[in-house]
């Protein structure tokens, strides 16, 4: 009879820890969620995927639209974007870096001859897809036409015949040829599996583009989330970052 009672309260004691013990106790990896800007799916799906101190649920979508999520309170943990001063709306945040940097390209669909030089931009007839002033690649397009000459500026800006909410949305315009040409970043061309060709713009009209990551004070693994984003400046991060043609900064 001892022993029964004995094992009976062994029993419900197991039970009580695991209705109380929470993933650790249950053997699970927490789970972040991140939020990131879409130019950085293929190196975040990459980098996720090997780290392994937690599960990571992406999700992406335009900087602007993440960091108004984030503060409004939506459940994220980490918020990575691709313009470092949006952090600074995201509300409560901690272990902020510049983990990456880019380049403002143009993007042709491959093989067409349409434009072959920013300059081309400005010709009549040109079709144009740009970022709306509201998302990152947007402003830094800005940038980039308020370096050339007014009248150039003028032509290109005639020739923009849609203003998309993110880099992603203008790489799908030029992917099928609804435009000519796209103004973009550099990894959205590595990326896009030979669908289309990048052509440089000059360097003192490049705007520098960088990408900002930082953990929302808030998270319920905060460990886990600083690790996460001192790994994309580490050896596993910056690979996959580079792979997808982004660079350290």
């Amino acid at each position: 009879m001892r022993a029964n009672k004995l094992g009976a309260a062994l029993a419900i004691a197991s039970l009580g820890l695991t209705g109380c013990g929470g993933d650790a106790l249950e053997g699970k990896r927490p789970e972040l969620r991140v939020g990131a800007a879409t130019s950085l799916k293929s190196a975040l799906t990459e980098y996720a995927g090997a780290f392994g101190q937690a599960g990571v649920r992406l999700s992406f979508a335009g900087s602007d639209e993440l960091t108004a999520q984030a503060a409004s309170g939506a459940p994220i943990d980490v918020l990575l974007v691709a313009d470092p001063g949006l952090l600074d709306r995201a509300g409560a945040i901690e272990a902020r870096t510049v983990f990456a940097t880019n380049a403002l390209v143009i993007a042709v669909p491959a093989g067409s001859d349409e434009v072959r030089s920013y300059r081309d931009l400005s010709r009549p007839g040109i079709r144009v897809a740009s970022g709306s002033q509201r998302s990152p690649i947007g402003r830094y397009t800005r940038r980039f036409l308020d370096a050339l000459p007014a009248p150039e500026r003028a032509a290109i800006a005639r020739n923009i015949r849609t203003e998309e909410p993110d880099a992603a949305g203008v790489v799908g315009k030029v992917t099928v040829k609804a435009v000519d040409a796209g103004i973009v970043y550099a990894s959205d061309v590595t990326t896009s599996q030979g669908r289309l060709e990048a052509i440089p713009i000059p360097g003192d009209l490049g705007p520098g583009v960088a990408y900002g990551a930082a953990v929302l004070r808030r998270t319920s693994h905060p460990d886990e989330a600083r690790a996460f984003v001192a790994g994309l400046r580490g050896q596993a991060g910056t690979a996959a970052l580079q792979r997808a043609g982004l660079q350290r900064p």
